[in-house]
């Protein structure tokens, strides 16, 4: 899957995070962190998307490939915080509307557990697991202070193909097929 291509750095830097670390497997699903995240930004793309959500799903998990803990730390009840390790790490190359969905996508998981009829029952079993130790379904007073973020909704959208992007058999374009929509979004 390697190529070269003429990038910022930033985008550089990326692409050898998940040439390097995308092959590992995304926590108990049938997918690595790579397909993960191309069929996550895929979904979008195919929603007609922003750039900055394409690039927010894409980069959504990112975290994952930041830290040394084990593929599996959520099966062993290890919260790895990756939506922080992606917010901060992002934050030196990316707008707010690009860095927020992807800090709030745990949180996203959380507010549909609360406020949509049979979004839990339709989670993968890793994705209840880690919910558990990402704070459980939000209670109503964390409801009310989530829909006060201006990225909320960006997030929501971004947490629903993050639920879909786990199939082992859909197909996506590559990873240099993103990177103008990571290009368009970096700080300027």
């Amino acid at each position: 899957m390697k190529f070269k291509i003429m990038a910022h750095p930033a985008i550089e830097q990326i692409i050898q995070l998940f040439e390097s670390k995308g092959d590992s497997m995304y926590g108990g699903e049938a997918v690595t962190q790579l397909e993960h995240a191309l069929q996550t930004a895929y979904l979008a793309k195919i929603e007609n998307a922003k750039d900055s959500l394409i690039a927010a799903s894409l980069l959504h998990d990112i975290g994952h490939l930041l830290h040394d803990l084990p593929e599996m730390a959520s099966e062993e009840g290890i919260d790895d915080v990756h939506e922080d390790l992606a917010a901060n790490f992002l934050n030196r190359y990316f707008n707010d509307d690009v860095i927020e969905p992807v800090k709030l996508h745990v949180q996203a998981k959380r507010y549909l557990c609360a406020t949509e009829e049979g979004y839990y029952d339709h989670l993968s079993q890793p994705s209840k697991t880690s919910l558990e130790f990402q704070g459980g379904i939000m209670n109503s007073e964390e409801v009310e202070r989530f829909i006060t973020n201006p990225y909320f909704r960006d997030a929501i959208a971004l947490r629903k193909w993050d639920d879909l992007a786990k199939d082992p058999e859909f197909i996506t374009p590559d990873l240099s097929d993103f990177i103008s929509s990571l290009e368009i979004t970096l700080k300027k």
